[in-house]
């Protein structure tokens, strides 16, 4: 089976787990490990051993009983389904303290997907550069995008000109849009969303710590209750 049709059967969340199996796997290469079993990925992913090997048995992959999965090997089968062979360049729209810091952060981290340049309405940003990225006028979007064959744009603008933006990056003939902003977008069918809320990720953290607060809390009273009866005799 090609690479293009696993892809196309790939659930979203295990081709998610294949990003964080590469970078995990990554690291373990440049400490001179070759093999790997499951149990050891599932470890540094926080996730069960079963669904390590649901995901790789879905994309044709598996290892072996004595020595687990050759790393390398694993690392250019889920680079051969994730990336392209040309490679696709990437944009940031709002080149605030998120836009930039997205740019210092993933610069040389995937040699084929790239953060070509940056975009923003603020005259004191355009023109200037951010590790080696320019920063256009929003204005020169649409140029832009096709002069430097862009696929992607990261949306960290303020809440307010998101839809805008997306609106705008469609029109330039952008393909899939990551959205940082808490607003939710609207894209047409043949542009692919994603929609990260950073307030729900850390609301959904808090919930966990509130309810391991709660459980704690819960212990400490039954341990004083246990106590109190014991004093009875």
């Amino acid at each position: 089976m090609k690479a293009r049709d696993t892809f196309k059967q790939l659930p979203h969340k295990t081709i998610e787990r294949l990003s964080q199996y590469r970078r995990a796997l990554l690291i373990c290469l440049e400490n001179n490990k070759d093999h790997i079993f499951s149990h050891e990925i599932a470890k540094i992913q926080h996730i069960t051993p079963v669904q390590v090997r649901r995901d790789l048995m879905l994309i044709g992959y598996s290892g072996t009983l004595r020595k687990g999965y050759n790393i390398q090997e694993l690392i250019d089968l889920i680079a051969d389904i994730i990336d392209s062979d040309e490679g696709i360049n990437v944009a940031i729209v709002g080149m605030g303290n998120l836009g930039r810091a997205l740019i210092n952060y993933f610069s040389g981290k995937r040699h084929k997907l790239s953060i070509v340049a940056g975009f923003d309405i603020n005259p004191d940003k355009i023109g200037k550069k951010v590790n080696g990225i320019s920063c256009y006028d929003s204005k020169s979007m649409g140029e832009i995008i096709k002069e430097k064959n862009i696929e992607i744009g990261i949306i960290t603008t303020p809440s307010s000109h998101s839809m805008t933006t997306a609106n705008q990056l469609v029109e330039a003939g952008i393909k899939g849009i990551l959205n940082y902003t808490p607003k939710p977008v609207n894209v047409p069918d043949g542009v692919y969303l994603e929609e990260y809320d950073m307030i729900t990720t850390l609301e959904k953290v808090a919930f966990y710590v509130k309810m391991e607060n709660e459980r704690a809390a819960d212990s400490v009273v039954t341990r004083q209750d246990q106590g109190t009866a014991a004093s009875d005799f």
